[in-house]
């Protein structure tokens, strides 16, 4: 086993054979049947496929928050199915990063509260979280809207606010579930130009599951999920 660990640390994200299936009365539904998967340092991957191919269920797993029917998965090199459930959580809140369709901010806190609230939970006392929250807003440009609540922002800006979120604790990856499916063109290509920049400044990685063909070729690999499997879109 300490051959294998070593072999998946030059990788932020890997996994092996990986399979989930669910059981909906007497059948069996296969969603995820064998998928292989590297996400290298600062590595942006774009993941397509048909609505019901199982990409969200495929990010759920890479981030800890599903567990696999089988096969292995790696985050900075620790298996997964070795951790116990706090010390996922505290993986997750180390090394990875969540943006969804959703924003899912806190409506009761203000854009700088929703961003330091990461290192908050990761035990950081607020005298350090609030001026790296304070940091990551403006690096999103929202410099200007610190104490404003979610009800208060525009869409785009919830968005920003999500992304200075995940970023935040400065982890070596983070999942995208549609980060701008919600936004309108122009907005959505704000956040797209946004988070390259960011990869590039921050060298994180990203893996986003997109339907916009044009954001997903704009990144450094394209994988498409077709029946259970990965594979290169012009494979």
């Amino acid at each position: 086993m300490e051959r294998v660990v070593l072999e998946q640390t030059a990788n932020v994200i890997s996994c092996r054979h990986l399979r989930k299936s669910y059981t909906q009365g007497p059948q069996q539904v296969d969603v995820l049947l064998d998928i292989n998967l590297n996400v290298r340092p600062a590595e942006c991957v774009a993941i397509v496929g048909s609505s019901g191919s199982g990409k969200t269920t495929l990010l759920n797993l890479l981030g800890g928050l599903d567990a696999p029917s089988g096969g292995e998965i790696y985050v900075a090199g620790q298996d997964l199915s070795r951790l116990s459930e706090s010390e996922r959580g505290q993986l997750r809140n180390r090394y990875l990063g969540f943006v969804y369709q959703f924003h899912h901010l806190l409506g009761e806190f203000s854009a700088l509260e929703n961003v330091a609230m990461p290192l908050l939970i990761g035990g950081q006392s607020s005298r350090e979280a609030y001026p790296r929250a304070s940091e990551l807003l403006g690096e999103v440009g929202l410099s200007h809207r610190l104490n404003h609540k979610p009800s208060e922002l525009s869409g785009g800006e919830r968005q920003r606010v999500a992304i200075a979120r995940a970023l935040v604790a400065s982890p070596r990856c983070v999942l995208m579930d549609e980060p701008t499916g919600n936004l309108d063109r122009r907005t959505a290509e704000g956040i797209h130009t946004l988070m390259q920049t960011l990869n590039k400044s921050l060298q994180t990685s990203f893996v986003v599951v997109t339907h916009d063909e044009r954001f997903a070729a704009s990144l450094d690999r394209v994988l498409v999920l077709n029946q259970g499997t990965l594979e290169a879109e012009h494979a």
